[in-house]
């Protein structure tokens, strides 16, 4: 690689840096939790996917570690070459049944399932109309798909319903609706019932990216489509978040769509099997979910007592019910000093600016789990006042 590459990228990095928008990594040195060990500090995390508190439960551990023996550490293969256990299908056909599906694929991670869900199912003839706030990972794979591609601006039903007109004014063959059920940035659950009602109307599809859901939104956790009482043709989805938190994606849908990604899905054709400790873990996963109506219940009072300690302290949210609180801060810099100041206070938070959100954005965007104590939210509330006072924020 040349000298003059390096220094441009060098030069990159430091106007990054210069701009406030540099991400660092902290180095956690025990399992991930509602407190971690970071540089020998014990400190409230507040900034982790792991919704439900499972991430460090003992049955996953011990679903991982048994499978090993019987199943081996790693497949070595694609899925169809010769990496397929039972296993996998059990994991498959039990997330299926959990989430009224005919049949799901497993993938290495949801941007893989995201990745290559629209290429092998739409052609040129067809349309794809996706929110403007979606996931990179479905922006990415309407990318791939040959399909006409259409956006409506965020939950606007107005702009969605004109989008659809348009699609079906320019002759298009089959329509897919493609939206997130939970837009991860702002806490925000996508107008399901309505979407649904206008893809009815105009003979179109829904797919929902359930990511930031499954497991803790609706009825027994089974997702924003449950919680909205309505059915959707294609959902995806993680075992990284509230499903254990290690990783893992998958497509869930008519069976025969799902077997049509078998055959041509990118991602799943050309990627490792997911190794077994994490397929055991994912099926005990999915079990402790079923049985979680206390952990569900616990998270979602966790969230109103959250919400309820930031807005007598004066900071400036987003309104919602997900357990996604976005703390709202306008400059990137001062999102990454709030943070700074709250690492020093002991609690573990990230701040977020462009390109993660639009400039003039920036949050600190704080999520709840289901193994956080009030003692830890009051310990939080108190360093977040701290915090918020030294930076003048509050």
């Amino acid at each position: 690689m040349t000298q003059s590459y390096l220094d441009h990228v060098t030069a990159t990095l430091s106007q990054i840096d210069a701009d406030g928008m540099l991400k660092r990594e902290r180095l956690i040195t025990s399992p991930q939790g509602g407190q971690v060990e970071v540089a020998g500090r014990e400190v409230i995390n507040l900034c982790a996917n792991n919704y439900l508190g499972l991430a460090d439960h003992p049955d996953l551990i011990a679903a991982a570690q048994n499978a090993m023996g019987p199943k081996g550490f790693g497949m070595a293969s694609v899925r169809f070459i010769c990496g397929t256990q039972d296993i996998h299908r059990k994991l498959e056909q039990k997330l299926a049944a959990f989430l009224g599906k005919d049949d799901s694929i497993l993938f290495a991670a949801c941007f893989d399932a995201n990745g290559g869900l629209f290429e092998p199912l739409f052609g040129k003839e067809d349309a794809i109309i996706s929110d403007a706030l979606n996931h990179a990972s479905i922006i990415d794979g309407i990318r791939l798909c040959k399909a006409k591609r259409y956006r409506y601006a965020n939950s606007d039903m107005t702009d969605l319903e004109g989008q659809l007109k348009l699609a079906r004014d320019e002759g298009a063959r089959f329509i897919m609706i493609a939206t997130d059920g939970v837009f991860s940035m702002d806490g925000y659950l996508a107008k399901l019932d309505e979407i649904s009602a206008l893809a009815q109307k105009y003979d179109a599809m829904v797919m929902v990216d359930d990511c930031h859901a499954t497991g803790f939104m609706g009825p027994k956790g089974a997702g924003t489509p449950a919680h909205a009482g309505v059915d959707v043709d294609i959902l995806t989805g993680t075992l990284g978040k509230a499903l254990g938190g290690a990783i893992g994606g998958y497509i869930a849908g008519p069976k025969p769509v799902i077997d049509l990604l078998r055959q041509r899905a990118r991602p799943y054709l050309f990627s490792n099997s997911l190794p077994p400790s994490i397929v055991a873990a994912g099926i005990k996963a999915l079990e402790l979910v079923e049985q979680g109506d206390d952990l569900r219940a616990r998270l979602f009072e966790n969230t109103a007592y959250w919400r309820a300690g930031l807005e007598r302290l004066g900071f400036d949210l987003l309104p919602g019910e997900h357990p996604i609180v976005p703390v709202m801060l306008g400059e990137a810099q001062l999102a990454q000093d709030m943070a700074a100041r709250l690492f020093e206070e002991g609690v573990y938070v990230s701040g977020f600016f462009f390109p993660v959100v639009p400039r003039g954005q920036a949050r600190i965007r704080t999520q709840m789990n289901a193994a956080l104590t009030r003692d830890d939210l009051d310990r939080a509330l108190a360093a977040f006042k701290v915090a918020g006072q030294a930076c003048g924020v509050i």
